[in-house]
């Protein structure tokens, strides 16, 4: 006999809500307000028949080869390309910034004097679990966005500064872990997600809306 709903765990409940929901928009059977609208009731709500009755109507099932397509977005990607194991950025009185598909070493050592520095983890390829960034920041502002499935570890001491950490830190085991070290004088580091993880949901839904359009 099946466990009953109530005693399913709620997540797993609301993680087969979301990609029936996905799954039947890509593939044109509801409209993108609907999609939205069921969405958001499907992440906010806490209960388990709620969450059911918004796909009630819906008989396309995700199928194996969704699956693969959500593992590959969803999943935080990881190369067996070798590469320099430390990186070194330095910026004075300027800016410099790392951002799209661009591969991560073990350690990163930040030097921003008087400058603009991003690092944007949002696209990266990780090499290994565990990055270490060493950060020092005087008189200058550290932008550092991560996606929702990164752990962050932040250590760093500020003097006079901003520090604002907004990132997760209870992503699954297998997610990797940026540490950040160092200091920050006269100045701000930020660390933040750059996509939420329904921003993640709706532009996965519309590119395999597009791919399923493009095959008809």
């Amino acid at each position: 006999m099946p466990v009953i709903l109530e005693d399913r765990p709620i997540e797993q409940v609301r993680e087969e809500t979301i990609d029936q929901l996905i799954h039947n928009y890509s593939h044109g059977i509801i409209s993108s307000e609907a999609f939205e609208r069921r969405l958001d009731q499907a992440m906010n709500s806490e209960s388990h028949q709620e969450i059911v009755d918004l796909v009630e109507d819906l008989t396309l099932k995700a199928d194996s080869n969704y699956t693969d397509k959500k593992e590959h977005q969803f999943t935080p990607s990881y190369s067996t390309n070798s590469s320099d194991d430390v990186l070194h950025l330095k910026s004075i009185l300027g800016s410099i910034e790392r951002s799209g598909q661009w591969y991560v070493p073990k350690v990163i050592t930040l030097q921003n004097i008087s400058a603009e520095s991003t690092l944007d983890f949002t696209d990266a390829i990780f090499q290994q679990q565990n990055v270490t960034i060493k950060i020092n920041c005087i008189l200058g502002s550290s932008k550092i966005y991560v996606p929702e499935n990164v752990n962050v570890v932040c250590k760093t001491y500020g003097i006079i500064s901003s520090i604002e950490n907004k990132a997760p830190s209870m992503a699954n085991r297998q997610a990797p872990i940026i540490t950040i070290e160092g200091k920050v004088v006269l100045g701000s580091l930020s660390v933040a997600i750059k996509r939420t993880i329904k921003e993640k949901f709706i532009a996965f839904a519309n590119n395999l809306k597009s791919a399923f359009d493009v095959e008809k």
